[in-house]
């Protein structure tokens, strides 16, 4: 596993650890403590390029491997993970924030998605189709379709990693991944482990760079991209489907929740309070697109299940990820930070309420 804390470490493209073309880097560091973690390459368009003509270079033999034998490989990485789920949970830990014993459950969810696709990929089935004219046969093949540029969100450094590579890689297809400039370790640790496990250079590359946009629009020119994966905010999903049509590339997108919670006077309150306060904090301290944004409670138990919530609110445990019994890590950075503080000042009844709304 890589050594992080204080390293100048590089990005993985084409099989091979190499940095920027033109020397640029980046820090990444601890929103715990502010301590710089690790300086990487700040990836331009040419690096982009670069790993995606090192993808396609490497898809003609991928996708001609049987779905056996690819199963076989990913099955490894899953092994693999397994085995060094505490380091990777560390590596989510440092530069995510989220509590550690969190971050060893987000690392044990990612790996199935190697271990699931890895069986998935011998039951990618086709189909005859019965013929409308005599002395014809129709056959439906399924096939791989090319690179797929995937974009992932820091809030799950792991999974949001696993969950888009690992079936895009069994299906057949190679991968050029652009992580968060937040929390790039866990996807150059995953990185290390498939190089370890035999996947062959190339097949997955994973470029480090501040500019999503840079990386975005690099996607949607090379004619070797036939996919787009990205999980992110609604507005950019827009930019990259618009972008898209232009080649007819295909895109898979999962963009900003909108979740409310509901109480209604015949739930269970304590149930009730204990679910609207995991799901609203207790997932990477309520950074989450599935995490609550809103809450309304039926009026007529308001008065009973405001203040069983706000109870449990004060008794949770702010901390350092690693400390014991920590429940919410910090913030991601202090440009959150400053949106959440300006959100809590404002006066009561503006949009964006600090307390559960009522319903009638």
């Amino acid at each position: 596993m890589m050594s992080v804390v204080g390293e100048r470490s590089r990005m993985y493209v084409g099989g091979a650890w190499v940095g920027a073309a033109n020397g640029d880097t980046m820090l990444v560091k601890n929103p715990a403590t502010g301590e710089v973690l690790a300086e990487l390459p700040d990836a331009g368009e040419e690096d982009v390029r670069r790993a995606v003509d090192a993808a396609a270079g490497a898809f003609p033999r991928w996708s001609t491997i049987p779905a056996l034998d690819r199963g076989k490989t990913l099955r490894r990485v899953s092994e693999l993970m397994t085995e060094r789920r505490d380091e990777l949970a560390r590596l989510v830990t440092l530069e995510n924030g989220k509590p550690f014993e969190e971050a060893k459950r987000e690392v044990a969810f990612a790996t199935g998605y190697f271990s699931w696709f890895g069986e998935e990929a011998r039951r990618v089935y086709g189909e005859i189709v019965p013929p409308p004219v005599a002395g014809k046969r129709l056959w439906i093949l399924k096939q791989p379709i090319g690179v797929v540029g995937a974009i992932t969100p820091w809030n799950f450094p792991a999974t949001m990693v696993t969950r888009k590579i690992a079936p895009a890689l069994a299906a057949g297809c190679a991968v050029v991944l652009k992580p968060a400039s937040a929390t790039p370790l866990t996807a150059l640790a995953l990185a290390r482990i498939c190089e370890e496990a035999g996947l062959p250079g190339g097949v997955f590359n994973v470029v480090t760079s501040k500019s999503a946009g840079v990386v975005g629009r690099t996607f949607l020119e090379h004619p070797a991209v036939r996919k787009i994966a990205f999980t992110g905010s609604t507005e950019v999903g827009k930019r990259l489907m618009a972008g898209a049509s232009d080649q007819l590339k295909r895109v898979s997108f999962e963009l900003g929740g909108n979740a409310p919670f509901i109480v209604f006077e015949d739930a269970d309150l304590a149930a009730a309070a204990d679910g609207a306060v995991g799901i609203k904090f207790l997932r990477v301290a309520g950074q989450s697109c599935i995490c609550a944004n809103r809450i309304y409670v039926q009026e007529t138990i308001a008065d009973r299940f405001v203040p069983m919530f706000v109870e449990r609110v004060k008794a949770l445990r702010v901390a350092p990820g690693f400390e014991a019994g920590a429940q919410i890590g910090p913030l991601i950075n202090t440009e959150i930070y400053e949106k959440w503080t300006g959100w809590s000042r404002r006066p009561s009844g503006t949009a964006g309420r600090s307390r559960p709304e009522v319903a009638g």
